[in-house]
C-alpha cells in the first residue's frame, strides 16, 4: 500500500455532510474527507459523516460479483457457480483450469485489492476504520455519542476481518492506524488470534450500542439499517460457528461447539431485544410470507442489511438490480440468471422430506411423494414455488412491457402476467440434442429462451406494492426493473436460528436444534412436526438436516459456498494438501466429513440445465417473427389456466398444469457444466475442487508488494518456493 494519498470516497460522505453541515469553517474547507483534521471528530456532524463514509465502503453490495471488497450475494459469481445452484464451472471447480498464484488462471484475490490506491484495497478500508476509531476515541464528543459511533465502526472492522479470515485463516492484524510506506510489514497472525480479535470487536460493538439499540433498536427511523447490538451478536454467532466447523476444527474439538452453543444461547435474548425475529406477517398462502421477506425495508428479519433506493442513478445509484436480473425479457427484465436442475431436484417435497431420487443427504429420510423430473412442481416445499418459476405460472408486476417492445404480451400491464417460456426447435435433429441452443421461446422471449427462471427474492406485485419504479428502457444493457429499492439482507434472523441450531446439535442438544428448524419451516408454511420426526436422535443426521435446511432457506442468497467450505463438502477432507502437516487431516468426523454426514461429495458431480419444449407431434417451429412460428399456436392449442399462488387450491391447479404439460410439452435435459471433445464425441466434465482451495493462497501481486509475507501452505510464493504459513496452527 504505497500510495499514502487517500482519495475522496464520495457519495457516502458528501451526502452526509450535505444533510448535517456544520458551520465551522474547517469542515466547509475540507477537500479530502479521508485525510481529515482530527478536530472533525469533536463535532457530532463530522464524526457522523466519517462513520457514514465507512459504511459506504464496507457494506455488502448486491449488484456486484464477489471480489476483494464484496461478499457473494446470490449472483452467478465464481463462488455460487461452484455450488449446486448454477451450472457452468466457477473458478473453484473447473477441472480444466487449476488455480495458481503465479500463472493463469490466477487464484481470486480477496486479500489485497488495488494496492495502488489505498481506498481500493482491503487494508485501506481497515486503515480508514482504524483512523475513525482513533479519532472518535480521542475526541471531545459526549460519551454516549462516542459509544454509538465506535460501536458501529468496531462492527465494520470485524466484518472486514471476517471476510479475510474465512478465506485465508490467519492474516495480518492491523489494529491501529499505520501510515503506508514502501517497507511496511505486519506478519500474519494465527487464525485463532484473528478469530479472537474479531470476536472482541463484535463484543465491544454489542456493548457500546446496547444503550442506544438494546430496547427495540434505533429510536429514529432515519437510523434504520445501521448496526445494532443484535447485528453484532448475530455476526458473532456466525464467527463462532466458523471457528467450530471442520474447516478450522479438524479434530472436532468439542469445547469449540460447547462455547458456541453457550454464547449464542445467551446472546439470543439480546438480539431479540433489538426488535429482530422471524418475519411472519400475512396469511402465508403458498409461502407468501416467506416471499415477502426480501421486499420489506423495515422488517424484524433484517439483522444486517444494505438499504437500497429506487432513485434515478444520476442522483445516487443505490438501486437494487436483482429484479432486473431475474425477470423475463418479455416483462422488461434481463432474465439472465437461471437455476440448475440440481437445485430443482433437491428441494424437499411437501412433507418436508428429500425427494427419493435425490440421495446426497442419504441419512435423511426420503419422501413418500413420488418425484418425476418432468413435473418437478408437483407436491413440493412451499418455498419451491417462491424460488423457481416454470412455464404456466403467474408472476405479476406493475408496468407496461410494450413500451420496451410492442411484441411483448401486455397481460394488463403486467398485473396478470403469466410465464409461458416453453421452447421449440427449428430443426428436428436439434430437439433431442442436449448441447443444442437453437431454440426459440414463446411470448416473444425468443432467444432469451430459458424455460425455468429464478424467482427467489422477487418483488411480486401480488404480494404488495412493488419497490421498483418501472420505466421503459431503450438500452439493451438495462431493463425496466432497474430502479428498485428492495433491500439486500446479508444476515437475517432465520440464519440466527439456524446458526444456533448447528451449535446446539454439535453440543449435543439435538432437541433444541430441531426446534429452530421447526420455527423456520413453520414460517415457510409447514405444520405439525414439519417433516422432522426422528431427525434429532442422531447427531450426524441432525447436522445433515440443518445443512439441508440452510441450503433451501438461503438458496440464492450467497451462503451455500461458505457452508460447503466450512464443512469441507467437496471431498470431506479426504486428500491432504501437499506440504501440509498431519494436523490438517480431519481426525474428527471419522476422518471424512462427507461420510460422517452421509453427504455425497460435490467433487465428481455435474450440474445440468433443463427446459420444456413442444412435443414431437407438433413438429418444428419458426424463428419467432410470426405468431404461428410457435407450433402450439399454429396447432390451435389453448393454454390452461396459469398457476396462481394467491389461490388456496394449489394442488388442483398443479394437477391441471401437469396434465397440460403431459399433452403438449416434453422435458429435456440440457447441457449445464462443460463438456470436451474426444475421439468418440463430446464427454462430460465433472466438478473438481482442489484441497488447497479450502485455504487460499496470496496472489503474486500481494507477495511482491510485501516480500516478507508468508504464503499459505499448498501454494507457491513469489519465487516458486512452497508456502509455509499454516492457517490451522495456533
Amino acid at each position: 500500500m504505497k500510495n499514502s494519498t487517500i482519495k475522496l470516497l464520495g457519495i457516502g460522505l458528501v451526502s452526509s455532510l450535505a444533510f448535517t453541515a456544520c458551520s465551522d469553517q474547517f469542515l466547509e474547507d475540507k477537500k479530502n474527507y479521508d485525510n481529515v483534521n482530527p478536530g472533525i471528530y469533536d463535532y457530532y456532524e463530522g464524526a457522523y459523516a466519517r462513520v457514514s463514509d465507512a459504511y459506504g465502503w464496507t457494506l455488502p453490495n448486491c449488484n456486484k460479483n464477489a471480489d476483494w471488497k464484496y461478499n457473494s450475494t446470490g449472483l452467478a459469481d465464481d463462488q455460487a457457480k461452484s455450488t449446486e445452484e448454477f451450472t457452468g464451472f466457477g473458478a473453484f471447480v473447473d477441472p480444466k483450469k487449476k488455480l495458481t498464484t503465479l500463472d493463469s488462471p490466477t487464484v481470486p484475490d480477496y486479500y489485497m485489492g488495488d494496492a495502488s490506491n489505498i481506498q481500493n484495497s482491503v487494508y485501506g478500508r481497515i486503515r480508514n476504520i482504524n483512523e475513525i476509531i482513533d479519532g472518535i476515541s480521542n475526541s471531545k464528543l459526549e460519551e454516549n455519542y462516542k459509544n454509538e459511533f465506535l460501536g458501529q465502526v468496531y462492527f465494520l472492522r470485524a466484518w472486514c476481518y471476517y471476510q479475510l479470515v474465512k478465506w485465508y485463516g490467519g492474516v495480518p492484524l492491523v489494529k491501529t492506524m499505520i501510515d503506508p510506506t514502501e517497507d511496511a510489514h505486519t506478519p500474519r497472525s494465527s487464525a485463532k488470534e484473528c478469530i479472537e480479535f474479531i470476536l472482541d470487536d463484535l463484543q465491544k460493538s454489542a456493548d457500546m450500542l446496547r444503550e442506544a439499540t438494546g430496547n427495540g433498536g434505533w429510536k429514529s427511523s432515519s437510523d434504520w439499517g445501521r448496526i445494532t447490538t443484535g447485528t453484532a451478536l448475530a455476526l458473532k454467532g456466525r464467527v463462532l460457528l466458523l471457528w467450530a466447523s471442520p474447516l478450522f476444527n479438524r479434530a472436532n474439538d468439542q469445547s469449540r461447539w460447547d462455547n458456541a452453543y453457550t454464547q449464542m444461547k445467551n446472546d439470543l435474548p439480546a438480539i431479540q431485544a433489538c426488535g429482530y425475529g422471524l418475519y411472519n406477517e400475512g396469511n402465508n398462502v403458498n409461502g407468501s410470507t416467506y416471499a415477502k421477506i426480501f421486499t420489506q425495508v423495515k422488517s424484524p428479519e433484517n439483522v444486517f442489511v444494505t438499504i437500497r433506493s429506487s432513485i434515478d442513478p444520476d442522483e445516487n445509484g443505490y438501486y437494487n438490480l436483482w429484479e432486473e436480473y431475474i425477470r423475463p425479457k418479455n416483462a422488461g427484465g434481463k432474465g439472465n440468471i437461471a437455476p440448475s436442475q440440481t437445485m430443482i431436484d433437491l428441494f424437499p417435497m411437501k412433507d418436508g422430506k428429500r425427494p427419493s431420487t435425490y440421495k446426497a443427504y442419504n441419512k435423511l429420510p426420503a419422501s413418500d411423494h413420488a418425484y418425476v423430473n418432468a413435473y418437478p412442481f408437483m407436491d413440493r416445499d412451499p418455498r419451491f414455488y417462491r424460488t423457481f418459476a416454470f412455464p404456466g405460472f403467474r408472476w405479476a408486476y406493475n408496468g407496461d412491457p410494450t413500451q420496451n417492445d410492442p411484441k411483448n404480451p401486455s397481460y394488463n400491464s403486467g398485473k396478470n402476467y403469466e410465464l409461458w417460456s416453453y421452447v421449440w426447435y427449428v430443426e428436428e435433429n436439434a430437439a433431442g440434442n442436449p448441447e443444442s441452443g437453437d431454440s426459440y421461446a414463446a411470448d416473444n422471449l425468443l432467444k432469451n429462451n430459458r424455460s425455468v427462471y429464478l424467482r427467489k427474492r422477487s418483488d411480486d406485485a401480488d404480494l404488495g406494492t412493488p419497490l421498483y419504479d418501472y420505466k421503459p428502457i431503450y438500452n439493451s444493457s438495462a431493463s425496466a426493473f432497474r430502479y428498485s429499492g428492495a433491500p439486500y439482507i446479508e444476515l437475517r434472523y432465520a440464519e440466527v436460528l439456524l446458526n444456533f441450531a448447528e451449535a446446539a446439535c454439535m453440543a449435543g442438544h439435538m432437541d433444541e436444534a430441531i426446534e429452530q428448524i421447526k420455527a423456520v419451516r413453520m414460517r415457510a408454511g409447514y405444520t405439525g412436526d414439519c417433516g422432522l420426526s426422528g431427525i434429532g436422535s442422531d447427531k450426524p443426521t441432525c447436522m445433515s438436516a440443518i445443512l439441508y435446511e440452510r441450503q433451501i432457506e438461503f438458496a440464492y442468497e450467497g451462503k451455500r459456498f461458505d457452508d460447503l467450505r466450512r464443512w469441507m463438502l467437496f471431498d470431506g477432507g479426504a486428500t491432504l494438501v501437499d506440504g501440509a502437516p498431519s494436523s490438517w487431516a480431519p481426525t474428527g468426523w471419522g476422518g471424512n466429513t462427507c461420510t460422517w454426514l452421509g453427504f455425497t461429495p460435490l467433487n465428481g458431480q455435474r450440474r445440468e440445465s433443463l427446459e420444456y419444449r413442444t412435443a414431437d407431434n407438433y413438429g418444428i417451429g419458426g424463428t419467432g417473427t410470426k405468431e404461428d412460428d410457435d407450433p402450439l399456436v399454429k396447432a390451435g392449442v389453448e393454454r390452461c389456466a396459469a398457476v396462481d399462488l394467491t389461490k388456496t387450491d394449489l394442488d388442483t391447479q398443479l394437477q391441471t398444469l401437469r396434465d397440460w404439460y403431459e399433452n403438449h410439452l416434453v422435458y429435456k435435459m440440457k447441457k449445464g457444466d462443460g463438456r470436451e471433445e474426444s475421439g468418440s464425441g463430446n464427454t462430460d466434465l465433472y466438478i473438481e475442487f482442489l484441497p488447497r482451495y479450502y485455504f487460499l493462497g496470496l496472489t503474486k501481486g500481494a507477495l511482491e508488494k510485501d516480500k516478507k509475507i508468508q504464503q499459505t501452505i499448498g501454494w507457491d510464493d513469489a519465487v516458486k518456493a512452497k508456502g509455509t504459513f499454516d492457517p490451522l496452527a495456533e
